[in-house]
């Protein structure tokens, strides 16, 4: 990525001449929340010198927090604020979903609370209130041109007598670029098949969000979850104003190889782009919520619907991950 300096392209000699330190412009800095319920828990603030600026919670399953462009607040920050996974109830999702741009959900099951072989399952999996290991902060010059910031760090979802599902997350972005890239592994470092659900829950808020947003994807076969949904159907692309007692509309669309869904706002004139592959990502899920205090638009590529892992396992579509092996997701999130 060539970096702007008064209008005209430049590189590292030109740019080390104009500041004593590379964080005047860009730069990952360690932070710690001190009070209420986030207390204790990690972040790394990341500038990338385009405006845009995001937050990084290495407790919180290497997810995504706040996060603006050009000092427009882009995503939805739930009433709960950010909460440390100490405070995580496993039967209470909710009371820790701060959103976020991103709260991962998975690894080995997400959606809807079940049974799944005699065995409670909550919402959303664990992995969003697990605390990740082996985190590494890299910030250098990769070319004349580059300046990169990588934030990495392993998710371990594991039990005694089961399994033992590690994801590797790498977020990347560069100085001077509007964009931020999401690379994840996981892997089966157990010795049984062991199911694989993983769901990318983007979450975009006001003020990027309003009456007058509009969504655009290319992913294609578009369906209602429910009965609340098809009254929905046709509105799935435009927005309203916060509305009392809204109920939550859910629709599912395939994927297509590459696939995008936008959010745009012509009054802010920016724009919000999930891009993803399709070949371990099959779905893209569209939460609509539309209500006072809870209003945000979820972007989520997916493994498969939201609806909890027995009902994926009775339907013959629960993916598994066999032993020892690993599969790579991408996705990216482009400011415009």
């Amino acid at each position: 990525m060539i970096y702007y300096l008064y209008g005209e392209k430049t590189n590292k000699t030109e740019i080390r001449k104009c500041v004593g330190d590379i964080s005047q412009i860009a730069g990952a800095v360690p932070l710690e929340y001190t009070s209420g319920k986030a207390k204790g828990t990690s972040a790394i603030e990341v500038r990338n010198g385009s405006g845009l600026r995001f937050v990084v919670l290495p407790d919180r399953g290497m997810d995504i927090g706040c996060a603006e462009f050009k000092g427009i607040p882009l995503v939805y920050i739930s009433k709960t604020g950010i909460v440390s996974p100490n405070h995580y109830d496993k039967l209470d999702f909710l009371r820790s979903f701060s959103a976020g741009l991103l709260t991962t959900c998975g690894l080995t099951y997400m959606g809807a609370s079940c049974v799944d072989e005699g065995v409670s399952l909550g919402a959303h999996g664990r992995i969003s209130n697990t605390p990740a290991s082996d985190v590494s902060v890299v910030q250098e010059w990769v070319d004349d041109e580059t300046y990169a910031i990588e934030i990495r760090g392993k998710v371990t979802e594991s039990t005694v007598f089961g399994e033992h599902m590690v994801l590797t997350r790498t977020i990347r972005t560069v100085m001077g670029d509007n964009q931020i890239e999401i690379k994840d592994i996981v892997e089966n470092c157990g010795f049984e098949p062991t199911p694989l659900m993983l769901l990318y829950h983007i979450n975009f808020g006001y003020p990027l969000v309003s009456k007058n947003t509009m969504l655009k994807t290319n992913c294609i076969n578009l369906r209602p979850r429910d009965e609340i949904a098809i009254k929905g159907i046709a509105d799935t692309e435009i927005f309203q104003k916060p509305t009392y007692n809204y109920q939550e509309q859910v629709f599912y669309r395939d994927s297509v190889p590459t696939s995008y869904a936008t959010l745009s706002n012509p009054d802010l004139g920016i724009s919000s782009t999930v891009e993803y592959e399709s070949k371990n990502l099959p779905y893209l899920i569209e939460w609509k919520q539309m209500g006072e205090q809870e209003y945000v638009i979820g972007l989520e590529p997916a493994t498969w619907y939201p609806e909890g892992r027995a009902q994926a396992r009775k339907r013959g579509e629960l993916m598994t991950l066999l032993p020892q092996k690993t599969v790579e997701f991408n996705v990216s999130i482009k400011l415009e």
